[in-house]
């Protein structure tokens, strides 16, 4: 029996890229691609067959965080594997958090992409190249203790990082969006951070959320 995927990303090209890289797989079928997460929910909710997701993080609506958490609760025998060109120490321990079984470069070759279905398939983690070197090899620099958050930061950083905009933040914690802006710009100034990206980065990597 074929293994069946669904691909999804936000690029149009990247879904038809690997779809003909693995279109000539007789044990491989691509069942569908979506561009967002919603759409690929919906089809999981009336398809409980699928087998294997190749998931992007950078997504509209649901980011990859969001929806591999949510897949992974409400499907949980799907195996997600994250194909993205970030594979940052934080967000590659995220993913694997929220129930990934593989995360892989986007630069990933047809070879690799077979390795990793088939290690997956048989209930084995796979990582690209690159991202072991991250996750295993790269340098721990010694971190200096950061500022602690006030409880309110840290609400509001734990919505931004699940993707959340300053007007969805705002009224989820009955607070204005002028608020929140303030806060934000706070906890930049505070933990050093150059842009919220960098801000989410480094409260990751240290634990704050």
């Amino acid at each position: 029996m074929a293994t069946k995927l669904i691909l999804i990303d936000d690029h149009p090209m990247v879904l038809e890229g690997l779809r003909m890289l693995l279109q000539d797989q007789k044990e491989i079928t691509v069942s569908a691609t979506f561009t967002n997460g919603e759409d690929a929910l919906g089809y999981l909710n009336k398809n409980n067959d699928i087998d294997i997701i190749f998931l992007d993080i950078n997504l509209p609506g649901q980011n990859g965080f969001e929806l591999c958490k949510r897949i992974k609760k409400e499907h949980g025998a799907v195996r997600i594997v994250v194909l993205s060109t970030f594979y940052e120490r934080s967000n590659i321990a995220r993913m694997i958090n929220y129930g990934a079984s593989g995360y892989l470069s986007k630069t990933a070759g047809k070879a690799e992409l077979i390795e990793a279905i088939q290690a997956v398939m048989h209930n084995k983690a796979f990582f690209s190249e690159e991202v072991q070197k991250e996750l295993f090899f790269s340098d721990k620099a010694a971190k200096q203790p950061l500022p602690k958050l006030t409880r309110r930061e840290k609400e509001i950083l734990i919505l931004i990082a699940e993707g959340k905009t300053t007007a969805e933040v705002a009224e989820k914690l009955f607070i204005s969006q002028l608020t929140v802006e303030t806060h934000r710009k706070n906890m930049i100034h505070k933990l050093g951070a150059s842009n919220t990206a960098a801000l989410i980065k480094v409260a990751l990597d240290n634990g704050i959320i």
